[in-house]
């Protein structure tokens, strides 16, 4: 069976532009895309790179049947012609270069190199920038928590408060940036991440008391489980939950009230009930914020458990890429020229980018330098860009997110500690230089305007 196209999760302009520039003859001509985002949420340090998989994965089944083509026309978005022979063919057929998952991005990163036709490329960017518009968004916020948390587990838990695909990738995108585990079993089955969870307050209130509600998990899910017991009285029912588990009891999860406070008296009461082993688990609306404060309070938490906060990207929930036109010919003999385009605030920089980082005496990420023509590399450098389509095939094994979370891991190891906080000393966290080139005015883009 064929995949389900991707077609269709553009906007209309997109083919607009297409039929025009068959009209003119533009469409055929190289040309040069890159993704990038202008700035950095205000207060942040760094992006992180996720929903590389999912964006190649939506340009391999980029096709228009002739259902769709049928659509097409029959709704008036395209006119049966020479349009509609384009798109019974189009197959992308370039070249994608990009950082790779779990990469960190600043100010301006080419986080993709599109190359090909001026058409088959515009075409892509709608599909692309939804995908990693959202993945790298709540990749960015799970690695901010995940820096916070100072080593403790990570949770995810968020599937109820987005959309059920959405869910999906954002637990892929939250493990990317440094989650442990997630509560969504679709992300488990289709990526590997392991899942988790146990029981609701909707178990402890279906029963006639919190004691016969721990004694049946108990007995179906074992003694190591994470029992609830907020529901009605969080000391209450610590006790009640020792007493019938045992001081073997895996680990509480507390989801209501003061945590700071409830979290050190669970502590202490669960010490002294013998259950010195038992791990706390939070929840309620956490976010980077309170886990760096509830860290630095030392609180005595094992476990945080993130929902909202992560899908929504922590109150950013796009990462503000956009998808540029930098290069084309103007015939197909005549080599690539930079187009840029100049709209205050929105500047952008022709010319396809190069990409070094240099690094310090420690490892540590000194500034990103970007170029629109070669520069001669120090031993002291690094190129995050790597092949991902060529020819229009994918080049790259983006099928294990362990690896992406790996590399989050060790290039925000590679930033001065200050900055991998919830209050960052520098914002974004290194400088992006730029050799050969003007550097880009950073005007403040006015809320709800294009991109």
């Amino acid at each position: 069976m064929e995949p389900p196209t991707s077609a269709l999760l553009t906007d209309h302009y997109e083919l607009t532009m297409v039929a025009s520039a068959l009209e003119s003859g533009v469409a055929h001509r190289r040309a040069v895309f890159e993704v990038f985002a202008r700035r950095l949420p205000a207060g942040r340090a760094y992006g992180v790179v996720a929903g590389i998989d999912r964006a190649l994965d939506a340009v391999s089944r980029f096709r228009f049947d002739d259902t769709t083509i049928e659509h097409l026309v029959r709704t008036g978005v395209v006119v049966d012609g020479e349009m509609t022979d384009w798109l019974r063919g189009y197959r992308f057929s370039g070249d994608i270069t990009g950082y790779a998952e779990g990469e960190l991005f600043f100010p301006y990163s080419p986080v993709l190199t599109v190359t090909g036709s001026f058409a088959e490329c515009v075409v892509l960017e709608t599909v692309m920038l939804s995908v990693l518009n959202h993945d790298c968004a709540v990749a960015s916020a799970a690695a901010r928590m995940a820096d916070a948390a100072g080593g403790r587990l990570l949770i995810e838990g968020g599937s109820r408060r987005t959309d059920p695909e959405s869910a999906v990738a954002a637990a892929r995108a939250g493990f990317v940036g440094g989650f442990d585990t997630t509560s969504n079993l679709e992300a488990g089955r289709r990526h590997g991440i392991p899942t988790g969870g146990t029981t609701a307050h909707a178990f402890v209130l279906a029963h006639a008391d919190e004691e016969e509600a721990f004694e049946a998990q108990r007995t179906t899910l074992g003694v190591g489980s994470t029992y609830l017991v907020d529901t009605f009285d969080v000391m209450e029912g610590i006790r009640r939950a020792v007493k019938v588990v045992g001081p073997d009891i895996g680990a509480i999860r507390i989801d209501s009230g003061e945590l700071l406070r409830d979290s050190v008296a669970a502590r202490e009461l669960l010490d002294s009930l013998g259950a010195t082993d038992c791990r706390i688990v939070v929840s309620s609306d956490l976010d980077e914020f309170r886990v760096a404060e509830l860290e630095a309070a030392g609180a005595p938490i094992d476990a945080y458990l993130v929902g909202t906060s992560l899908v929504t990207g922590s109150g950013h929930p796009t990462a503000s890429m956009v998808y540029k036109l930098v290069s084309i010919a103007d015939d197909p003999h005549s080599e690539l020229r930079a187009v840029g385009k100049l709209s205050p605030g929105k500047k952008t920089l022709g010319g396809r980018k190069d990409v070094h980082r240099v690094v310090d005496a420690d490892g540590r990420f000194i500034q990103e330098v970007l170029s629109v023509l070669p520069v001669e590399l120090e031993d002291d450098t690094m190129n995050p860009q790597v092949p991902l389509v060529r020819d229009g095939e994918i080049v790259a094994d983006l099928t294990n997110p362990a690896e992406a979370q790996a590399r989050c891991a060790e290039r925000r190891s590679r930033l001065q500690d200050a900055d991998r906080t919830p209050w960052p000393t520098h914002s974004p966290a290194i400088p992006t230089v730029w050799e050969g080139v003007e550097e880009p005015l950073s005007t403040p883009v006015p809320s709800g305007g294009a991109q």
